[in-house]
């Protein structure tokens, strides 16, 4: 197994530190992913906040990632079309005006149409940084079609509205979309519809993650790809916990027995909370042990024209050939 070679303690110490930028892996390099195109766009960030535009609408939302960070365009954040407001400790949460956003609506990311809302939450359906992982995964199942002559069967855990199920079947793979939410997975196969990609080969499943790896490994499924977008922390189905730091090494190593024997690919992300990069590195080579030279980090972040930057997280792309690393 490659060793790493960044500053950050085993996994099962308490102290994590974070992973400087720039420092690379021994089997592994880092790399800024860019801003997707089409109908998003980041304006300004500072402050705790983020200004975007999705498509004919600009919102204003919190970003942690941001406190303590000057806004660049003081003046654009008047644009909002509606402001998401998050008392803490109270469970006081509303868009303001709470009328000034359509119940739905539609946007394009990274050539794909997926319909947006705005939910009580915060979030209006699509993570546009996750573009990057999607195009990614979708190349990747590419090569190994082209390697195998038959389209690549891919698994995604914690899929939520689809974004990557459906960039990886519009590329001609097989993909298992499984998430805890049943009205996410009703949301991603309306999303289906909405792309035209309806009839491509798509199981939608509602379940837990670690459930469904488990009874994949007792009937000797086998995938040629695995992407997971695990949260910090949430709840399965079934009212189960999830918890990334601990739960994140498990689920890794179940996954394993799952991957193909022929050429393979994982695309594990981690928000900018949840997981510093370095221990995410360390996890996904632990229990994979991908081929040296075919896996890098990806810098899960997004840059505003107005110099603005916006932490979201970040991607291990690992693979068991360099072939498949590639970008």
């Amino acid at each position: 197994m490659p060793q790493l070679s960044g500053p950050w303690p085993p996994l099962s110490g308490a102290a994590r530190a974070p992973w400087p930028r720039g420092v690379a892996l021994a089997s592994a390099t880092i790399t800024l992913v860019d801003q997707p195109a089409d109908d998003y766009e980041l304006l300004d960030a500072g402050d705790g906040r983020r200004l975007e535009r999705f498509g004919a609408f600009v919102l204003d939302r919190p970003a942690p990632a941001t406190d303590g960070v000057p806004r660049r365009l003081p003046g654009a954040w008047g644009a909002a079309a509606a402001r998401y407001e998050r008392t803490v400790g109270t469970g006081d949460h509303r868009w303001v005006p709470g009328d000034a956003l359509p119940d739905r609506w539609t946007v394009t990311i990274a050539g794909i149409p997926m319909q947006l809302r705005p939910t009580r939450a915060g979030q209006v359906g699509v993570f546009p940084e996750h573009a990057a992982v999607a195009g990614w995964a979708a190349g990747r199942a590419e090569a190994v079609a082209s390697a195998h002559g038959r389209p690549a069967a891919v698994l995604n855990l914690f899929a939520y509205t689809g974004l990557v199920s459906l960039a990886l079947a519009r590329a001609g793979a097989r993909v298992v979309h499984v998430d805890a939410s049943r009205p996410a997975v009703a949301w991603a196969r309306q999303n289906a519809v909405l792309a035209g990609l309806a009839d491509r080969p798509i199981r939608w499943l509602v379940e837990d993650a670690a459930r469904f790896v488990a009874r994949e490994t007792r009937r000797k499924r086998c995938y040629d790809g695995v992407v997971l977008d695990p949260p910090t922390y949430g709840h399965g189905p079934g009212g189960g916990a999830w918890r990334l730091a601990e739960d994140l090494e498990p689920l890794l190593a179940a996954i394993r027995p799952l991957l193909a024997p022929g050429p393979w690919f994982v695309a594990c992300t981690a928000h900018a909370a949840g997981m510093p990069p370095g221990l995410l590195a360390e996890a996904v080579t632990a229990a994979l042990d991908p081929t040296p030279g075919a896996s890098r980090v990806l810098e899960l972040a997004l840059e505003a024209a107005s110099g603005a930057r916006l932490a979201a997280g970040w991607a291990v792309l690992a693979a068991s050939t360099p072939g498949l690393g590639r970008r």
